[in-house]
């Protein structure tokens, strides 16, 4: 079965959704697009491109010095002087200059700055379009874009919007119908009704009545399009002024992308064992990456590491098996270097590393630190030496680690440690911290003999000044770290451990409100990492039904603040929890009358109210398809769009905003990918073209999802 995505994924909408319940999605066919960017360096000349179009279905291109052609990759000057366009139409009175020009049927149609017109071919006639349906009438103005498609629909850009004609009358779409951007610039028809925009600011694909934005470095050479040539099968060729995109619907299955992205974080991000970004030495050239550092270290291996365990959960592929006991000795590592029984590092490097990190993170910029943080620790060096001289390892090390690292160690040791060779070294390490953990007050204690920045769960401090703001996220942390590490080695000790902190400093209760959304400065997106990887150990591996009922509601709580970003890890770690409360209820978890039994029926009316829930599968399958396969960072700018709501809470951040339905953008259309980052930032800079992420992004979602069930 072959399909075309559309703008909501399909035309398949997840409500209500039923435990237990799967769609086959990994084998069918969609159209990934694939940029490629063409610029100086490829032979294009430094003088400004005026046109594009395809001879043969091969690419020419008119510039103010001669024409190009493409020859094996290389752009090559075919012709000194350009080819003319003429544009043979006297225009009609009063229309202003005459922008772009078309034939359609008997009619000339001509874009005009005072509209859109359109004359009998015999009789020069004018006549000036007044296109209008049941939410628009316009008379249009800067008609920049003109096209026929592959059905014979008229279709025009103007300042007011989009549309086109049919058989049925006009079908106009402006911000509201989710048009990004509207001053045109020319147009062009591709196969089955597409028609391509090009825009003073990118390009626009307009396919069923949606439109996809492609702009910045990551789909064109420069936003101001001058042209658009489109080949049968729907390549499109996209001129800027100073450089040519391709950009190629290329046939591909979800599982096909995931052999693309396993490949590409064994290639580039593997330094060690340890899986993060790459730095690219030259701007987006792939061939010029080198091994990076990374403050979270041991969170983004330890994500990595988890979804090669669910891979090898649903294929029970050898190399699945094998990157994941990789990652997990690395993992390992990061507790075995450090002098401090259990104390794992945020990250190890060798010692020789070029860059001078203890100086970038020296006294001078822990003052800067504190200058916003009064907390942040004055500790210097941050990394430290081992005794044999190989190797620095960097300390004050985060709560994110321990999310990132618990989360690990219970799928690792459910779904790959099968032997019981296997399994002790994760109950040992996984003993190991949690016993720092308790013997240190609830706290990673750093080589000063202090707690770390982060790191800290102690009553004493969750109840202080300095703590309240993470009360709920750490409580719930903390409770979560002692029910894996029970379910692992199955000491009776740790659920004693977190028994007397619920009964004493109420960590339960506080769980309900596990993450923080008010005020607006204190609403971090990366929190959402460390409270939906951490809600996952306590509901794969909790039994008490009060205590789930409980968790449930933090869960559900926490969810509705993140569930319209479109973030297919959030949405998965989400569904998975929710899945396995669903899963108890439906085995008779509650029917008993023994849940909360001094409340009438609160039990029962909340667990009607949370079962059967809704995950939002169609954002999942919209971020699988849609996330490119190039993970460049780049730069990227959308507050400049029609189809956008500006934050509207007390912060009213510029920077803040989300599509016209209330969900964040696409994905291949936003600058933030990673899943720690808010999908509401409209501005966003990952690396300007000097870093490429790991493929995490998408496979630990993707074999998650088929791991619980959710696609097939």
């Amino acid at each position: 079965m072959q399909i075309r995505f559309k703008c909501m994924v399909i035309c398949l909408l997840f409500a209500g959704w039923q435990p237990a319940t799967a769609t086959s999605f990994v084998n069918n066919v969609f159209h990934q697009d694939v940029a490629t960017v063409y610029t100086a360096e490829h032979g294009l000349p430094s003088a400004e491109i005026t046109d594009i179009l395809l001879k043969d279905q091969t690419p020419v291109v008119n510039t103010k010095i001669g024409v190009y052609t493409l020859q094996n990759s290389v752009w090559t000057m075919v012709q000194i002087a350009p080819e003319q366009k003429t544009t043979e139409i006297t225009p009609p009175q009063n229309a202003g200059k005459v922008l772009t020009v078309c034939h359609w049927q008997n009619s000339i149609a001509a874009g005009c700055e005072n509209g859109l017109y359109l004359a009998d071919v015999d009789t020069n006639n004018w006549k000036r379009a007044l296109p209008g349906d049941e939410k628009y009438s316009w008379a249009l103005r800067n008609v920049g874009a003109i096209t026929i498609d592959s059905q014979e629909r008229l279709w025009f850009g103007a300042e007011q919007g989009v549309g086109y004609r049919d058989r049925d009358g006009w079908h106009l779409f402006a911000g509201d119908e989710g048009l990004p951007f509207n001053q045109f610039t020319c147009a062009a028809a591709g196969p089955d009704g597409i028609v391509w925009f090009g825009t003073e600011n990118g390009a626009i694909r307009a396919e069923d009545d949606c439109f996809y934005y492609r702009h910045s470095r990551r789909w064109v050479a420069d936003d101001r399009i001058v042209d658009i040539a489109v080949e049968k099968e729907g390549t499109a060729w996209i001129a800027s002024r100073t450089g040519v995109s391709k950009i190629v619907p290329t046939p591909m299955t979800l599982d096909k992308k995931a052999e693309h992205f396993n490949r590409q974080v064994e290639v580039r991000h593997n330094s060690m064992g340890f899986v993060y970004q790459c730095r690219l030495e030259k701007q987006y050239d792939l061939d010029s990456w080198k091994p990076d550092i990374c403050d979270n270290g041991g969170l983004r291996t330890a994500l990595y590491g988890a979804s090669q365990s669910f891979r090898y959960g649903v294929t029970n592929e050898p190399e699945a098996k094998r990157i994941a006991m990789r990652t997990f000795e690395a993992i390992k590592w990061l507790v075995d270097i450090t002098p401090i029984p259990g104390y794992p590092a945020r990250m190890i490097i060798p010692s020789d590393y070029p860059e001078p990190v203890n100086k970038r993170e020296g006294r001078a910029y822990n003052k800067r630190r504190q200058k916003s943080d009064p907390f942040w620790k004055d500790l210097y060096p941050r990394y430290r030496k081992t005794k044999d001289g190989k190797y620095l390892w960097k300390c004050d090390t985060s709560s994110d680690e321990l999310a990132g690292l618990y989360f690990f160690f219970g799928v690792y040791y459910d779904l790959v440690a099968k032997t019981k060779e296997e399994k002790e070294p994760v109950q040992e390490v996984v003993a190991s911290i949690t016993d720092h953990l308790i013997r240190n007050d609830f706290a990673l204690i750093d080589p000063d003999g202090k707690p770390t920045r982060w790191a800290r769960f102690s009553p004493d401090f969750i109840y202080s000044m300095q703590g309240w703001e993470q009360r709920g996220l750490n409580s719930m942390m903390m409770l979560s770290f002692l029910r894996v590490a029970y379910h692992i080695t199955q000491d009776e000790k740790y659920e004693t451990v977190a028994s007397e902190l619920r009964k004493k400093s109420l960590y339960h209760f506080n769980a309900l409100q596990s993450k923080q959304y008010f005020p607006p400065e204190n609403v971090v997106s990366w929190d959402s990492n460390l409270n939906l990887l951490s809600w996952y150990g306590l509901f794969q591996y909790e039994t008490d039904p009060e205590l789930l009922l409980m968790y449930r509601m933090g869960l559900e709580y926490a969810w509705l603040h993140i569930s319209q970003q479109k973030n297919a890890l959030w949405n998965i770690l989400y569904a998975a929890s929710a899945q396995e409360w669903a899963h108890r209820v439906k085995d008779g978890l509650y029917q008993a009358q023994n849940v909360f039994p001094g409340y009438g029926t609160y039990t029962q009316l909340k667990v009607k109210q949370f079962y059967p829930f809704d995950p939002h599968m169609d954002h999942v399958l919209e971020f699988l398809y849609r996330l490119p396969l190039d993970l460049i960072g780049y730069d990227i700018k959308n507050t400049h769009r029609l189809d956008i709501q500006f934050d509207n809470t007390p912060r009213q951040d510029p920077d803040i905003g989300w599509r016209v339905d209330g969900y964040a953008l696409p994905v291949d259309e936003r600058g933030a990918m990673h899943a720690g980052k808010s999908g509401f930032e409209l501005n966003f800079n990952m690396g300007n073209g000097y870093v490429e992420w790991e493929g995490t992004f998408y496979l630990l979602p993707y074999y998650m999802a088929r791991y619980h069930g959710f696609i097939e």
